[in-house]
């Protein structure tokens, strides 16, 4: 087995895949398998990594992500697939696309060919457009040039999947990292533009007909950071005080703040050929250590909805699990904010989380240690913490249980950053460094706003209008019963509601 993924000589697939799967089974220790979450999506069976292929057409979303459907570990990729109304309940479909002669499916984009630009609709039909990398795993050993570019369509609203027969439609000039095409309509010259994954730089290409594709430019070898493969970009526009910016997102593994896989993101001008970056400083997305590869859903005008893989490549196949494997961060609206004068891109969960709200418990004024009320402990997971402080100040807020594992997620007034700590919410056995406490600078001063969705064994922290974002898995024996309010010493909590949420589970179809 480790021979088949390593022999087309890929060192990353070499260093994070191949000896994942080596190991891929729970460790002795472990005990506790993973209990699906109650809000995020899951597949339907086995293993799960990147969210691609996201696009938004005719009142639904579909989802297609990196699927292996036979083991709860990585393996050949297919394109799995699901669909909703709301960003809330999703249904499975069918698999989308599965592995061929020219290879696995790796990640990629869809898109509406409104303007039918690829001749693949016929009168009075529409195609959605998938653009995606083939990864050939059986290459010869002296073979670097083992990824290419490729399409598929759908003329049925994304039922059923036509792959293009004169694919690959971009070959590969000669390098080991060539993937990820995310692919976007340029309106002001009416083209296509591909933003693609190209060893440690992002190139652009651009395209009429989404079948020829001629080299833009490059970014990013002197930008941001540079710890291990780039991968899995995005590029969009949102506005800010009536300006136009654009953001760049570029996953990287290894390399994160804490450690292993996290996205970077670069805030700049696109002409349509050359992307130019304000600066090139790296700014991370999310701080946590468990969300990445994350995209943009297209076709959603002018909201920009992203959901992410909330797992983390330095463990994501040996997670506690029975017969599926990891889950993707609840969809989240970005947006732009100034924080001390520096413009940073924000996060939130969307909107329609709200239709999943039940009632909500206010508790004010909180000076000591302060247990939820009976009447709150309904609102206990999946729920939603949302607190204010006009001045900020430290506090801590403590989930347990009777098997004494606590998860504490806070802010350190000291060092002005927020934190996840894990090291002793559960099982971490089965990685050395699981059991950390993870964090993020706070990026404004003054008030505090602080938002932790929680669910079965998820963080996800939103502090300061969604400048300092965090992600965290974790893994209780026993579920979490009580949630402890801990504000510092001589600190004071004006205002904190928590707020029971509906589950939403995921349906087979």
């Amino acid at each position: 087995m480790i021979k088949k993924y390593s022999r087309a000589g890929k060192i990353w697939m070499a260093m994070q895949f191949v000896a994942c799967v080596a190991t891929a089974q729970i460790l002795p220790n472990t005990t506790i398998p993973m209990e699906r979450p109650r809000l995020h999506f899951t597949p339907s069976i086995n293993w799960m990594n990147d969210p691609n292929g996201m696009v938004y057409y005719q009142g639904q979303y579909h989802l297609f992500y990196q699927h292996y459907p036979d083991k709860p570990v990585w393996g050949p990729m297919h394109w799995g697939h699901a669909t909703s109304t709301d960003l809330m309940h999703w249904q499975h479909q069918p698999i989308a696309l599965y592995p061929d002669s020219l290879g696995y499916i790796f990640s990629g984009s869809a898109v509406v060919d409104v303007y039918n630009t690829a001749g693949f609709a016929k009168k009075g039909e529409t195609a959605l457009v998938a653009i995606f990398t083939h990864h050939l795993p059986d290459a010869p050993k002296d073979k670097i040039d083992f990824q290419y570019q490729s399409l598929a369509y759908s003329v049925d609203n994304g039922v059923t999947w036509t792959k293009y027969a004169g694919n690959p439609v971009l070959k590969n000039p000669g390098i080991i990292d060539f993937r990820d095409p995310k692919v976007i309509w340029y309106e002001p010259e009416q083209k296509w533009v591909m933003a693609l994954a190209t060893k440690d730089c992002i190139t652009f290409y651009a395209s009429t007909d989404l079948k020829n594709w001629a080299t833009l430019s490059e970014f990013g070898k002197t930008a941001g950071a540079h710890g291990g493969v780039w991968e899995c970009p995005d590029i969009f526009a949102l506005e800010y005080n009536g300006r136009q910016v654009w953001v760049l997102l570029v996953s990287i593994n290894p390399g994160a703040p804490n450690g292993g896989s996290a996205t970077q993101y670069f805030l700049g001008d696109f002409d349509g050929k050359s992307f130019t970056a304000f600066d090139t400083v790296t700014r991370w997305m999310d701080y946590g250590p468990d969300n990445y590869a994350g995209v943009t859903w297209s076709n959603t005008g002018n909201r920009k909805i992203l959901a992410g893989w909330m797992s983390n490549w330095n463990y994501a196949n040996i997670l506690p699990a029975t017969n599926w494997r990891n889950a993707l961060t609840i969809p989240r609206e970005l947006s732009l904010q100034n924080a001390q004068g520096q413009l940073l891109l924000a996060s939130a969960p969307v909107k329609e989380l709200e239709a999943q709200y039940l009632k909500a418990t206010t508790l004010k004024s909180i000076t000591t240690a302060t247990t939820l009320p009976a009447a709150a402990k309904q609102a206990l997971l999946p729920c939603r913490i949302d607190m204010d402080l006009t001045t900020a100040a430290g506090f801590e807020i403590q989930l347990t249980n009777d098997a004494g594992e606590i998860l504490s997620v806070g802010f350190d007034d000291s060092h002005q950053q927020f934190y996840i700590d894990r090291s002793k919410a559960g099982v971490h056995d089965f990685y050395k460094g699981f059991a950390v406490k993870s964090t993020v600078p706070r990026f404004k001063k003054g008030k505090l706003n602080f938002t932790l969705l929680l669910d079965i064994n998820s963080a996800e922290l939103f502090a300061d209008d969604g400048c300092s974002v965090m992600t965290a898995v974790y893994f209780p024996v026993k579920k979490f019963t009580t949630i402890n309010l801990l504000p510092a010493a001589g600190a004071a909590i004006q205002q904190v509601s928590i707020t029971a949420l509906k589950p939403a589970p995921v349906a087979v179809k």
